[in-house]
């Protein structure tokens, strides 16, 4: 490759690229996070005989080549086809392979086993008629081009990155506020369940709260009143760290992270994880998207998924998904999709995560959620207030004493409440369907109930919310007496 100039747009300047070292500094700036372990593509689109930066797919480097060349596939077809669909179809990639050395590896060494995998890539796009101009591999501090073979350009034994951030890129990514978020370690921490000695402590609440939960769900009587416990003690939850301010949750992501975990009881956590198996509760409380109340449900929901510990790893599926939700809703893409993808790691068949995921992916508005979301909020309110007239009502005759409930008018029944319906949500009803979701209607609960760069198809029946069996999503091999397995 003759290693052109590429141009990518900033707020109120165009920036040049003009040579491999500027190219592989800029990636983080591409991603918002720095890759690691990954395979990304970037799409490239011409204008004026000059490359404009377009879409960007990321997925890990699978550990083992024989899943290279269906890896290689997915994710140009993703990019591609995504490109197509917005209408833009990319004229040509660049695409990175990043990884560290394993012990006793060198950086050209992690290049040279990684150029299968980078012909692949290669392979895969020429298929499509969208030609590789450029194929990095970043590895140990240095680069190299599979691409170029001028050894005077790219010596064998790769060029240093130097310093972070030198690039025309970073410089005015910089000058427009843009920052790196760190590396994508880092964010998925945030998210992934504990593993220090309190986790022993979390999953013996767990155990406990399970024995006493577990079979109010499952009684229709007290089911409703097991949501409303709930969606309250969540409220109290997300106020507690409302009350918290920046300055005493000190800088950086970890303090605050430890902040909100030592602000969360191990009993509470474990009466929300297991609360938000049910599908109703979790609907409600994925209204919880915007304005004053997005923050602190975002990082409730972050704090449940890290107390998802030891065998109870599939009920993280619903706060990573709550989770993803409300990035996406708040317009953070990147944690959204990797809350997302965490989510289908944790239960793959978790029906709401999988459309949302697709529905990122695609770069869809996820304001025709929140319509959705704001009209159930809004119908409830209104079947609370009539609910509450009735009741008032009937407490007395006509003459102002105490009495029967007058008998119904001749107009029809009182409104029902649409929240409470145990088996239909806000993403399973035909008026509610999340964007992306291809008009399919999600199934319901049945009493048996039930991380890819795009979504593939409609999950089981129920996903993880599951009905009222739903809310006791069987724990892998724990058998633990008094929690009744889901179905596989």
């Amino acid at each position: 490759m003759a290693h052109g100039a590429t141009d990518t747009p900033c707020p109120e300047r165009q920036v040049t690229l003009r040579t491999p070292a500027e190219l592989a500094d800029a990636l983080p700036y591409l991603l918002g996070y720095r890759p690691e372990d990954s395979i990304v593509l970037v799409a490239l689109h011409d204008k004026d005989g000059r490359g404009r930066f377009g879409g960007r797919a990321r997925l890990g480097i699978p550990s083992h080549a024989d899943d290279w060349p269906s890896v290689a596939q997915q994710l140009t077809h993703g990019l591609v086809k995504g490109s197509e669909r917005r209408g833009a179809l990319p004229e040509s990639m660049v695409a990175f392979l990043c990884q560290d050395p394993r012990q006793g590896e060198s950086g050209q060494a992690v290049m040279e086993r990684l150029r299968p995998l980078a012909q692949l890539l290669r392979t895969a796009c020429g298929v499509l008629d969208v030609p590789v101009i450029e194929a990095m591999c970043i590895s140990d501090g240095r680069f190299w081009s599979y691409c170029c073979p001028s050894e005077h350009c790219c010596p064998p034994d790769g060029t240093s990155m130097g310093l972070p951030g030198t690039s025309v890129l970073a410089a005015a990514a910089t000058y427009a506020g843009l920052q790196v978020r760190g590396s994508l370690r880092e964010l998925r921490a945030r998210l992934t369940p504990w593993e220090t000695e309190a986790a022993s402590e979390q999953e013996s609440a767990l155990d406990a709260v399970s024995m006493a939960l577990i079979p109010r769900i499952l009684d229709d009587e007290s089911r409703a009143g097991v949501a409303a416990q709930t969606l309250e003690l969540a409220h109290q939850v997300m106020r507690r760290f409302a009350d918290v301010t920046p300055a005493a949750r000190g800088t950086g992501t970890l303090p605050a992270d430890l902040r909100d975990d030592e602000l969360l009881r191990h009993d509470e956590a474990a009466t929300l994880i297991l609360g938000l198996q049910d599908r109703t509760t979790r609907d409600r409380a994925a209204e919880w998207m915007e304005d004053d109340e997005a923050g602190p449900a975002l990082r409730l929901w972050r704090a449940l998924a890290r107390r998802c510990v030891g065998s109870y790893g599939e009920h993280a599926a619903a706060p990573l998904t709550l989770a993803g939700w409300v990035a996406w809703s708040s317009g953070d893409e990147l944690e959204a999709r990797e809350a997302l993808a965490m989510a289908l790691g944790a239960d793959s068949g978790y029906l709401f995560a999988r459309l949302l995921h697709q529905a990122c992916n695609e770069g869809l508005d996820p304001e025709s959620i929140r319509r959705c979301l704001r009209g159930e909020r809004a119908d409830r309110v209104e079947g609370d207030a009539v609910a509450s007239s009735v009741s008032s009502a009937s407490s007395v005759d006509a003459d102002g004493r105490p009495g029967c409930a007058p008998a119904k008018s001749p107009g029809g029944p009182t409104r029902r409440r649409r929240g409470s319906r145990a088996t239909e949500s806000a993403a399973d009803r035909p008026g509610s369907r999340s964007a992306g979701a291809g008009g399919t209607r999600r199934p319901r609960s049945t009493p048996s109930g039930s991380g890819a760069p795009t979504a593939e198809g409609p999950g089981r029946a129920g996903d993880g919310a599951r009905g009222a069996r739903g809310a006791t999503r069987s724990r892998r091999g724990a058998g633990r007496p008094g929690t009744p397995k889901g179905d596989t």
